[in-house]
């Protein structure tokens, strides 16, 4: 299940298996943007698109339906104001909007509505992929648990 694992660990090992599938690609402009108003510099990984979009696929996972207006809630954060009061900003909202774009076009999330909520959820080829990597860390965590560690002398 995907809340037994570490997060982390979990969005790490999605974000590498979205770039080894080629289910998302950085746009040329990627490289340039920031991904807020809060921010001041461009993300330095250079895989953060990666990392993002995995992020963005297990947040539509716990929380869909989700649209881009709640993304960018999620991923916002404080701004320095320098003397005056910090106070919160969105996320930049193209980026994420691009995101699930991609994962719709590669049939991991849709677009659905659910009662009076209207977004995107996964689909069962994304819980599938999800699940799959959850197991996956999940039995390297165990791998490593069941390792004696080393002597010290």
């Amino acid at each position: 299940m995907i809340s037994d694992v570490d997060q982390a660990a979990l969005i790490n090992a999605l974000a590498a298996e979205l770039k080894r599938q080629h289910v998302v690609t950085p746009p040329d402009w990627a490289a340039f943007a920031k991904t807020g108003m809060h921010r001041d510099r461009p993300p330095t990984d250079n895989d953060w698109w990666y990392v993002r979009s995995a992020s963005v696929l297990r947040t539509v996972y716990l929380r869909g339906p989700v649209g881009t207006q709640k993304l960018r809630t999620k991923f916002g954060g404080r701004k320095n104001c320098g003397m005056a009061p910090d106070r919160f900003y969105p996320a930049g909202g193209n980026h994420l909007r691009k995101m699930l774009q991609q994962l719709e076009a590669a049939k991991l999330v849709k677009q659905a509505e659910k009662d009076a909520h209207k977004g995107r959820v996964v689909t069962p080829l994304g819980r599938k992929l999800l699940h799959a990597v959850a197991n996956l860390v999940k039995a390297e965590r165990a791998e490593q648990a069941a390792k004696p560690a080393p002597a010290e002398v």
